[in-house]
């Protein structure tokens, strides 16, 4: 049997940009995880500590169900992919509604012990 060595976690419908949430992902992929919690913590943005929420996630999962070590762990991978739109409307000049959309992200994180 082969012996797992990465685990994953996922944060759905998340009420953040993936556009901005893409900024904070792409800070972190592939570093050392210590590393990764000190740049989102430091990192101004919503988008950052909804990431950092989803990173605890996946090395809590790592630890309880797998047995690795957080010493040992890398953001392997790292992506968000766009949720559904909240479509809503706000009144303009003569009558008139200009659409705002409130989009929503779907965020994972897979961390695994480095090679």
């Amino acid at each position: 049997m082969a012996e797992i060595t990465s685990a994953k976690a996922t944060a759905r419908t998340v009420r953040v940009s993936p556009r901005k949430t893409r900024l904070a992902t792409d800070l972190i992929r592939g570093k050392r995880v210590a590393d990764a919690i000190a740049i989102l913590k430091f990192t101004p943005t919503k988008g950052a500590a909804e990431v950092l929420k989803v990173m605890n996630s996946a090395i809590a999962n790592a630890e309880n169900n797998f047995g690795l070590e957080k010493a040992n762990l890398v953001v392997s991978e790292t992506f968000v992919n766009e949720g559904p739109t909240m479509k809503r409307f706000r009144p303009r000049a003569k009558g008139s509604a200009s659409p705002i959309n409130k989009r929503t992200s779907h965020i994972t994180v897979v961390v695994a012990e480095k090679e």
